[in-house]
């Protein structure tokens, strides 16, 4: 549908084209009205179930688990954000996913009363992840 809420009429080679809602793009999912919640939402699920499977990993020693994070995890959440067009309350979820991530691997509750600059200081990163994400739209 076009934005004023009228259907296209779109031929090729005198072939009408179906018109639908909703399509997948190179695994990401595109909606008629250019909305991304689904997608975003999927994608921090999908980031979530990776986490838990890499439970046992992060829980041992000697491994860069940042590294492991950024090289593993992160892609799988931003993969697609070219497409994204994120709103302010996806944009503060994308923040509260990265330090949610950095505070298991740091092993710092969130009842502990430590600040984010603290999680970012003593992981040695900066907030880069909502960055990432802006720089592939």
């Amino acid at each position: 549908m076009a934005s004023d809420g009228i259907a296209c009429r779109i031929l090729n080679q005198n072939e009408l084209l179906e018109q639908v809602d909703t399509f997948p793009y190179l695994r990401s999912l595109i909606t008629e009205d250019g909305e991304c919640t689904t997608e975003f939402r999927t994608r921090l699920n999908r980031v979530q179930a990776i986490g838990t499977s890499l439970q046992k990993i992060l829980k041992s020693h000697g491994i860069p688990k940042i590294r492991l994070m950024k090289a593993i995890v992160w892609p799988v959440a931003t993969y697609g954000c070219e497409n994204w067009t994120l709103r302010k309350n996806q944009e503060a979820r994308l923040d509260a996913f990265e330090m949610k991530g950095l505070r298991k691997i740091l092993w710092v509750s969130w009842t502990a009363k430590k600040t984010n600059d603290w999680v970012f200081n003593k992981a040695g990163v900066k907030k880069e992840l909502l960055d990432t994400s802006k720089q592939g739209s």
